[in-house]
C-alpha cells in the first residue's frame, strides 16, 4: 500500500488583523534533559502553552531547569513517540506544535505561527515550520554535519511540525513501537494523509544547530534500520516513495557483511577454500574502502575525520545489517523494541 502525500505552501491571505496564537496552540517539546532544551523555550516565549515532556528514565529525579509557566510531563524513557503522545493528550488547544528539544525557533515565531495556521481549512491536518541547519563556515562539512543539514529538505518532521488535534485523534497519534527519534515522524505522517488530511508546509522559519554526537554517533545511527523494518511492515514496500526519500545502502551493507563473513568462514580451510576466502577478502576490502571514500570525499579530510570515517565504515555494515534483523522480528512479531 502507498501513500502519495500532499506538498504545499501556506498562503493564506494577510490582509485580516492579526491575532496571536495564544491559548489556540500547544507547544509540546519532548526532552532527555539536553542543555539545549533552555535555548529552545527562550526562543519561544511566551504567549502559546508550553508543554514539556521529561522523558528521562523514571530513576531520574533532578527536576528540569524550566521556566515557571511551562508545564512539565514525566513520560518514563519510553522514547519521543510516546513522550509526544503524553504531550498532546494532554493539551485540549485546536493545534499542537511539535519541537525537538535542541531547535531554536527563529524570531517572531510565534507570529509566524499564528500566520501560518491561521484560516487553514478543515482539511489540512498538519503544517510544517522550515528549518535551517547552519553549517561552520570556512570548511567543508563533516559527515555527521552533513547528515544533519539533510533534516533542512526532510518532510514532515517533528523538529518543527504543527498538527490538528482532529488529525491526532483520528490517527491515534505517534506509534509508539518506534523506540527512538527516527521514522515515527514519518509514519504519523503517512497515517494522517491516509485519514484524509492534507499536510502543508508553512513560512515559520526553525534552526537545527550541528552538534558533535562523539566518535561513534554514525554506529548509533544503525539503529534506525529496525525502524525502517517497521516502516516496511506497516506501509509496504514503497514506503520510501511516500515520504519522498531514498533508498538507503543496506543492500551494499549486506553484500560487505556477507563478504567479510565468507572470507573468516573460508580462511580456516585449505587449497581451493583458501583462494575462496582471499577472494572474498578482497571483496570485502573493495566494498569498505568505497564506503569509507564516499564518506570521507565530500568532508574536511582533517585527520580525525578520515580516521573517524575509516574506523566506522568498517563497523556500520554489519551493525545496519543487525539491526535490521532485530526490527523485522520485531514488526512480524509485534512486539515492542
Amino acid at each position: 500500500m502507498t501513500t502519495e502525500m500532499t506538498r504545499e505552501t501556506n498562503t493564506a491571505p494577510t490582509g485580516e488583523p492579526h491575532q496571536e496564537t495564544g491559548q489556540a496552540v500547544t507547544v509540546v517539546v519532548p526532552t532527555i534533559g539536553r542543555p539545549s532544551l533552555a535555548a529552545t523555550l527562550a526562543a519561544v516565549g511566551p504567549g502559546p502553552e508550553i508543554v514539556v515532556v521529561d522523558d528521562r528514565p523514571e530513576e531520574s529525579r533532578e527536576a528540569l531547569p524550566v521556566p515557571g509557566r511551562v508545564r512539565v510531563l514525566r513520560s518514563g524513557g519510553r522514547g519521543p513517540a510516546a513522550a509526544r503522545n503524553a504531550g498532546w493528550r494532554a493539551a485540549t488547544t485546536p493545534w499542537v506544535v511539535f519541537l525537538d528539544d535542541d531547535v531554536v525557533p527563529g524570531p517572531g515565531w510565534v507570529r509566524a505561527l499564528t500566520d501560518d495556521l491561521a484560516r487553514l481549512p478543515g482539511n489540512v491536518g498538519g503544517s510544517q515550520g522550515r528549518l535551517e541547519v547552519p553549517l561552520p563556515p570556512g570548511r567543508r562539512p563533516t559527515d555527521a554535519e552533513r547528515n544533519t543539514a539533510g533534516l533542512a529538505d526532510a518532510d514532515w518532521i517533528t523538529a518543527d511540525m504543527a498538527y490538528r488535534r482532529t488529525a491526532l485523534e483520528a490517527t491515534g497519534g505517534f506509534d509508539e513501537r518506534f523506540p527512538g527519534a527516527y521514522r515515527e515522524d514519518a509514519d504519523l505522517a503517512l497515517r494522517v494523509e491516509r485519514a484524509g488530511f492534507t499536510l502543508v508546509k508553512g513560512e515559520r522559519l526553525t534552526r537545527h544547530p550541528v552538534r558533535d554526537d562523539g566518535f561513534w554517533s554514525s554506529v548509533r545511527f544503525q539503529r534506525g534500520n529496525a525502524s525502517d523494518a517497521l516502516m516496511r511492515r506497516v506501509h509496504g514496500r514503497d514506503w520510501r516513495a511516500a515520504i519522498g526519500g531514498h533508498g538507503g545502502r543496506l543492500k551494499r551493507h549486506a553484500l560487505t557483511t556477507g563478504m567479510g563473513l565468507l572470507a573468516l568462514t573460508l580462511a580456516a580451510g585449505g587449497g581451493r577454500r583458501r583462494r575462496l576466502a582471499a577472494a572474498a577478502g578482497l571483496a570485502w576490502l573493495g566494498l569498505s574502502a568505497e564506503f569509507a571514500w564516499a564518506r570521507i570525499a565530500p568532508g574536511p579530510r582533517t585527520p580525525e575525520e578520515v580516521a573517524r570515517m575509516a574506523v566506522t565504515s568498517l563497523v556500520i555494515p554489519p551493525v545496519a545489517c543487525a539491526h535490521r534483523i532485530r526490527g523485522e522480528v520485531k514488526a512480524r512479531t509485534g512486539r515492542r523494541s
